[in-house]
Protein backbone atom coordinates (compact mmCIF):
# COMPACT_ATOMS: atom_id res chain seq x y z
CA UNK A 1 0.00 0.00 0.00
CA UNK A 2 0.99 3.58 -0.50
CA UNK A 3 1.69 6.26 1.55
CA UNK A 4 2.66 9.82 1.43
CA UNK A 5 4.78 11.39 3.92
CA UNK A 6 7.14 14.52 4.07
CA UNK A 7 10.60 14.27 3.59
CA UNK A 8 11.22 15.36 7.00
CA UNK A 9 9.07 13.51 8.89
CA UNK A 10 10.58 10.10 7.28
CA UNK A 11 13.85 11.21 8.60
CA UNK A 12 12.61 12.28 11.76
CA UNK A 13 11.67 8.47 12.20
CA UNK A 14 14.76 6.86 10.86
CA UNK A 15 16.63 9.44 13.32
CA UNK A 16 14.12 8.17 16.21
CA UNK A 17 14.85 4.12 15.73
CA UNK A 18 16.66 2.56 18.47
CA UNK A 19 20.09 1.32 17.94
CA UNK A 20 20.51 -1.67 15.98
CA UNK A 21 17.16 -1.12 14.00
CA UNK A 22 18.30 -0.60 10.55
CA UNK A 23 20.44 -4.05 11.10
CA UNK A 24 17.10 -5.46 12.17
CA UNK A 25 15.23 -4.43 9.53
CA UNK A 26 17.21 -5.32 7.05
CA UNK A 27 17.84 -9.06 8.61
CA UNK A 28 13.54 -9.00 8.38
CA UNK A 29 13.52 -7.79 5.32
CA UNK A 30 16.15 -9.72 3.46
CA UNK A 31 17.80 -6.50 2.45
CA UNK A 32 21.20 -4.61 2.97
CA UNK A 33 21.37 -1.89 5.67
CA UNK A 34 22.39 0.86 3.17
CA UNK A 35 19.35 -0.16 1.85
CA UNK A 36 17.40 0.62 4.76
CA UNK A 37 18.66 3.50 4.41
CA UNK A 38 17.88 4.23 1.01
CA UNK A 39 14.28 4.14 2.17
CA UNK A 40 15.09 6.96 4.67
CA UNK A 41 15.80 9.17 2.07
CA UNK A 42 19.26 8.00 1.91
CA UNK A 43 21.39 7.99 -1.95
CA UNK A 44 23.48 5.06 -1.51
CA UNK A 45 22.65 3.06 -4.76
CA UNK A 46 26.32 1.33 -5.06
CA UNK A 47 25.88 -0.40 -2.04
CA UNK A 48 22.21 -0.53 -1.54
CA UNK A 49 19.11 -0.49 -3.91
CA UNK A 50 16.17 1.98 -5.04
CA UNK A 51 13.32 0.91 -2.98
CA UNK A 52 10.22 2.38 -4.85
CA UNK A 53 10.71 6.20 -3.20
CA UNK A 54 9.65 9.27 -5.01
CA UNK A 55 10.30 12.55 -3.70
CA UNK A 56 8.53 15.53 -5.14
CA UNK A 57 9.62 19.09 -4.26
CA UNK A 58 7.99 20.98 -1.19
CA UNK A 59 7.63 22.37 2.36
CA UNK A 60 9.46 20.45 4.79
CA UNK A 61 11.42 18.83 2.46
CA UNK A 62 8.95 17.86 0.13
CA UNK A 63 6.39 15.26 -0.19
CA UNK A 64 7.56 11.51 -0.18
CA UNK A 65 5.73 8.59 -2.12
CA UNK A 66 6.13 5.65 -0.78
CA UNK A 67 5.42 2.52 -3.10
CA UNK A 68 5.01 0.19 0.11
CA UNK A 69 5.01 1.15 3.44
CA UNK A 70 5.76 -2.32 5.31
CA UNK A 71 9.44 -0.99 6.12
CA UNK A 72 7.90 2.23 7.74
CA UNK A 73 5.12 0.64 9.48
CA UNK A 74 7.94 -2.06 11.13
CA UNK A 75 9.84 1.32 11.94
CA UNK A 76 6.97 2.85 13.89
CA UNK A 77 6.73 -0.74 16.04
CA UNK A 78 9.88 -0.31 16.83
CA UNK A 79 10.60 3.37 17.47
CA UNK A 80 6.61 2.39 20.09
CA UNK A 81 8.38 -0.58 21.61
CA UNK A 82 11.54 1.39 22.61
Amino acid sequence: MERKITFNELRKIKDSLPDGAIRELAGEFSVTEETIRNYFGGANYKNGKSVGLHIEPGPNGGIVLLDDEKILQRAEELISAS
